[in-house]
């Protein structure tokens, strides 16, 4: 009998850096998955040192967020950031706008899933400039 169920063993698969196109600061992939045809699920854990975020972008079928540690922004376009913190679980409908990551002075780490259409799970964007970030920053400090 053929065993269908496929394990990925831990540790089994070495860390990534975030790409420079699609991510500023430090950013660490780990662990990511791809479910075989034809299911179209995927995604990853991925860590972000302070400061560090990914560029605007959508989902084309919607993204799930599970919060793992630590403390980050997220923030939809035209939005203020809301705050996510360790236990938070975020759902971003299809194709929102929006970005996430690590506070100024905290890391997050989140576990990404998000569905594939017509072979992609996101659509990358324009970067979260500095001053968009640390603009943003003052705003929700005040509020």
């Amino acid at each position: 009998m053929e065993d269908k169920l496929k394990i990925t063993p831990a540790g089994s698969q070495p860390s990534q850096t975030g790409p420079e196109n699609y991510f500023t600061g430090r950013v660490r992939i780990d662990a990511p998955f791809q479910a075989t045809a034809p299911a179209r699920v995927g995604g990853a854990a991925i860590t972000f040192e302070p400061g560090a975020r990914t560029a605007w972008h959508t989902h084309p079928l919607g993204q799930t967020l599970i919060v793992t540690q630590g403390h980050g922004w997220l923030q939809e376009w035209g939005h203020p950031i809301k705050e996510i913190n360790q236990g938070d679980i975020v759902w971003i409908p299809e194709d929102v706008k929006h970005w996430h990551g690590a506070t100024p002075d905290n890391a997050m780490t989140h576990i990404a899933i998000a569905e594939s259409l017509n072979g992609s799970p996101v659509e990358w964007m324009e970067h979260v400039s500095d001053d968009e970030y640390n603009n943003e920053r003052v705003i929700q400090e005040k509020s």
